[in-house]
């Protein structure tokens, strides 16, 4: 079965919802009718007595592939990564409950990330809340603000307008968890179920004129197969006289940025981003999740995409002068991972009146530092499209050429670390995993350092990567079981690089590898506790390592054995780097699961990129030395 979403209205041979044994059993296959018929063909079951009559609705409709997970909490990321990959929601069903509450981690990150995402928690029966009956607890809007929308779905009953409402109420989750009228996020469906459970026989339940013509609309939902409610997503667009301000603004710059942050899921259109970018004559400077820092326009004439600026941007050459910050910014995605990044744009802003405009389709606002000056509210796409094609003149070449002189300064410094005397650190990791990964691939990237390595020491490179992170609560919970996710939406390799303590926290979530059939190669680099405290105030205190950096001491080749997972471990102080490419390079796109481990002291790895840090910007400065003269 293809990993592509179904299309509404594709026709299925679908269980029938006119002779269904009882009232459940209808009801479970009425939700799963409508959610395949709005586009959905995947699911994530977690067992549980309570919601039998969704699960065996999900496992029966030949068009729906389940995943099955024994952790809630670790089935709530892996649906979260597959909607990163494909842009649509993965249904999610559990037991009434404690259940439930493990999906609010998860929950979170979506609403934050603004990731489709579909609950469907099975519940008690109205009747028996508050009562003291065995577990039934109140799932009332238990995620409280963190969902789109929440609704506790008619308990089953065979009647019209009830089952009419059922089917809208499915219909519309789908469409409002992708984008109906605001960003995609989590929508939350209880659903309350009486015994029997089970598919059993109760004679009266299903009455037996139900599959008459008159009960058609109720019964089997729309003739031609589509979803009983068809939403149709507008875009949000600028009036003529407000795309021409943008366009007036584009012009009159003449020291002008694009900076792309994380992207949303689905991604916007990266060749209108791009030709933004060409029209323009703007540096980009790219996010490794925003989607541009990889791909083929990398090697293009024309555009200028730039990875280095974590290292460069705090340089004294860039310091926010008059004539070294930019005159214009225009923001695409979430807030960048970069703090340099965001200090640049805070002080460009506050100290040279930089115009800094946020483009966001939902008017959200993603910036942090309150300096911005300017909210968009238009969809990216149309938007780079129409400016782009309207924009006469670019930016000042001299300015540009600042960004690739610095640039060219900041990657040569990295080739040449680290220094002798200096120990290996896990930049190099990750620079050689964005390296070295074959493309098309998908490369997802663990909270605290891996994700801020990544942005630093990954060049921009002409291949096809799809690197993902959880970025929109930045927790290190449910990192596995989101890269695996992401991985079943994907037909190529996929690559997680992840700590060892994320790894540790989320063990659980390599399981969903040998029960769901998948492969994946897992680089875990152990540093032996929170390296990323190493970066705070907090590392010179007596309670650092005791309570901060927390070394485990785990072997984790158990861990790997125990989930059926092959192994290796370089140290990379005595080994080398070239060991780790060895290994890297045989695991990357061979079948079923590997862990690579590199163990690196954090302490010292912190230290050299400190080091490196001081260096580039001394590089940086060198380079443009001659033109601040």
């Amino acid at each position: 079965m293809t990993d592509d979403p179904a299309a509404p209205g594709q026709p299925t041979d679908e269980p029938p919802t006119t002779d269904a044994p009882n009232r459940n059993t209808l009801w479970g296959r009425v939700i799963v009718q409508e959610l395949v018929r709005s586009g959905v063909s995947d699911v994530c079951l977690t067992p549980g007595s309570r919601c039998t009559p969704l699960t065996n609705a999900f496992a029966e409709h030949p068009a729906v592939r389940t995943f099955t997970h024994i952790d809630e909490r670790s089935s709530a990321f892996f649906a979260l990564g597959r909607a990163k990959a494909t842009g649509r929601p993965t249904p999610l069903v559990c037991t009434s409950g404690t259940a439930l509450a493990n999906y609010h981690p998860a929950v979170m990150e979506a609403a934050n990330a603004r990731v489709p995402m579909l609950l469907l928690t099975a519940d008690r029966p109205r009747v028996l809340q508050d009562s003291g009956a065995n577990q039934t607890v109140d799932q009332e809007k238990l995620y409280g603000g963190a969902v789109r929308a929440y609704r506790t779905l008619p308990e089953p009953e065979v009647e019209d307008r009830k089952v009419r409402a059922l089917r809208t109420a499915v219909a519309r989750a789908v469409a409002t968890s992708t984008r109906d009228a605001g960003p995609p996020g989590p929508v939350h469906l209880n659903v309350p179920f009486e015994k029997p459970l089970e598919p059993t026989p109760v004679e009266g339940d299903v009455p037996a004129d139900w599959a008459d013509e008159s009960h058609a609309l109720a019964a089997t939902g729309r003739g031609d197969e589509r979803p009983y409610v068809a939403t149709t997503p507008g875009r949000v667009d600028l009036s003529a006289a407000d795309r021409a301000r943008v366009v007036e603004a584009v012009e009159d710059a003449e020291r002008g940025l694009i900076v792309a942050g994380p992207a949303d899921a689905p991604t916007p259109d990266r060749d209108a981003l791009l030709g933004l970018a060409r029209a323009t004559g703007f540096p980009v400077l790219a996010d490794p999740l925003s989607g541009l820092r990889f791909g083929d326009h990398v090697a293009a004439d024309g555009v200028l995409v730039c990875g280095g600026y974590d290292s460069f941007l705090d340089a004294p050459a860039f310091a926010p002068e008059h004539t070294s910050a930019p005159d214009l910014v225009i923001r695409f995605g979430a807030s960048p991972t970069s703090k340099p990044l965001r200090h640049y744009l805070r002080d460009a802003t506050r100290e040279a009146g930089t115009q800094q405009v946020v483009v966001d389709p939902a008017g959200g606002w993603r910036e942090a530092s309150f300096t911005a000056s300017d909210l968009v509210v238009a969809d990216p796409t149309p938007l780079a499209a129409s400016v782009s094609g309207r924009v006469e003149s670019g930016t000042d070449p001299a300015w540009r050429e600042r960004f690739r002189a610095a640039e060219r300064a900041h990657w040569e410094t990295v080739a040449d670390a680290p220094a002798a005397g200096e120990a290996p650190y896990e930049g190099q990791v990750l620079a050689t995993v964005a390296e070295r990964t074959p493309g098309p691939a998908t490369l997802f990237v663990s909270n605290s350092m891996p994700v801020r390595d990544l942005d630093r020491f990954a060049a921009p490179r002409a291949a096809d990567l799809r690197v993902l992170g959880n970025r929109g609560a930045s927790g290190i919970d449910g990192i596995t079981s989101s890269a695996l996710g992401a991985g079943a939406g994907d037909d190529g390799p996929l690559v997680l690089v992840t700590g060892d303590l994320a790894c540790y926290h989320d063990a659980n979530g390599l399981l969903a590898l040998p029960r769901n059939d998948l492969d994946a190669t897992v680089v875990v680099v152990n540093n032996d506790g929170g390296g990323i405290f190493h970066v705070l105030p907090i590392e010179a205190h007596e309670s650092f390592t005791e309570f901060f950096r927390t070394p485990l001491g785990v072997d984790l080749s158990h861990l790997a054995a125990m989930y059926g997972y092959d192994f290796g471990r370089v140290h990379a102080a005595a080994d080398g780097l070239d060991a780790f490419v060895d290994l890297f390079d045989a695991a990357v796109g061979a079948p079923g699961g590997h862990v690579v481990e590199v163990v690196l002291d954090g302490e010292a790895s912190h230290r050299t990129r400190e080091a490196l840090h001081e260096r580039v910007r001394e590089a940086v400065d060198g380079a443009l030395a001659p033109e601040a003269e």
